[in-house]
């Protein structure tokens, strides 16, 4: 049977892989966007379904109204809209204040205004865990590395927000986790690693793997902060994905829960000691970068203990680090005009 999906954020990279997935299989698909970014991926959209494929409402999760109307007749609401970048939240906090929490704060509302009871799936980020100060880390010549976090960081790590993007997108985690305890809403929250893929139009400040690949392809410049060795764990969207139609599928095991999705340990890369050599070779040219300080909220290591989504929801990544950048640089390659 058909759902009536709400996808908030639609328009953008998440988004757009997420509704072009349901709108395949048949699904009634709203996008709630306010296009502050890009109107690209709707319009890749309209070409490859048809104008009249999905619902588009230009609006702002800010707008409570707008966002309840919208909301009221979901079955399922993937909250991806927000602010998602450090350091525009260092500059502008009250924006990524009121994109993040309160935005969230009136998703949450109106799922629970429709009466209907709608799956709620939030992305939240492993920025909720801050720096953890409190774990030890050990270099090494490409990488730093937990000393002993061997399966990486778990979902019972204490959380210690960071970053005005940090204390937006935990307080959406939390306001979302309690909406299930107190309310009985059937919200799942996905503390989401480094996901990239195609259609990720990654920019310096969001979305470093592919931002690196686009700049190197297009000439532009490149600046490393920090030393290059800060290591994560990246997830292609596909991946991602199939954990959002998980929950659906088992939302009896799901809600109320939080997990982690990342690649885990298997699926970790330093951002440039590590992955410069890899682009390198796929572009066949040497690259020359800029170096500047560390970032305000940068960790020098995450990488997600996984465990908990593959034991309860039979989840785990299928695509590896060596074919999702391939994957993202055919794209890009394929796409330049986009940039």
């Amino acid at each position: 049977m058909k759902k009536n999906y709400l996808v908030t954020g639609g328009a953008g990279f998440i988004g757009s892989n997420y509704v072009h997935r349901l709108l395949k299989r048949g699904e009634n698909v709203t996008v709630y966007d306010n296009l502050s970014r890009t109107k690209r991926n709707i319009e890749w959209l309209k070409s490859k379904f048809g104008e009249n494929a999905f619902q588009l409402v230009v609006g702002d999760v800010r707008d409570a109204d707008r966002i309840t109307e919208s909301a009221a007749s979901a079955d399922v609401i993937v909250h991806l809209a927000g602010q998602v970048a450090v350091t525009t939240s260092v500059i502008d906090p009250r924006d990524d204040f009121e994109s993040n929490a309160l935005g969230t704060f009136n998703a949450l509302e109106a799922a629970r205004a429709s009466g209907r009871n709608p799956i709620f799936i939030y992305a939240s980020t492993n920025k909720v865990y801050g720096g953890m100060e409190d774990v030890t880390l050990f270099e090494e010549p490409t990488r730093w590395r937990y000393r002993d976090l061997v399966n990486g960081c778990p979902e019972t790590q204490p959380l210690d927000f960071h970053s005005p993007y940090g204390c937006s997108k935990g307080t959406g985690d939390q306001y979302v986790r309690d909406y299930s305890r107190i309310y009985g809403l059937r919200s799942v929250v996905y503390r989401q690693s480094c996901i990239y893929g195609t259609r990720q139009f990654g920019i310096e400040d969001q979305g470093w793997v592919a931002w690196f690949i686009i700049a190197a392809v297009t000439g532009k410049p490149i600046t490393i902060y920090g030393d290059g060795k800060q290591v994560r764990d990246i997830l292609f969207v596909d991946d991602l994905l199939d954990a959002y139609d998980l929950a659906v599928d088992k939302i009896d095991i799901a809600k109320g829960q939080v997990y982690n999705l990342g690649g885990g340990p298997q699926n970790v890369m330093s951002i440039w000691a590590e992955f410069q050599p890899k682009l390198e070779k796929l572009l066949g040219r040497s690259l020359q970068v800029a170096r500047g300080d560390w970032r305000p909220g940068d960790q020098r290591v995450f990488y997600a203990d996984i465990r908990k989504a593959e034991k309860e929801l039979g989840w785990k990544p299928q695509v590896n680090v060596e074919t999702g950048v391939r994957k993202l640089f055919d794209w890009v390659m394929e796409n330049k005009h986009l940039f």
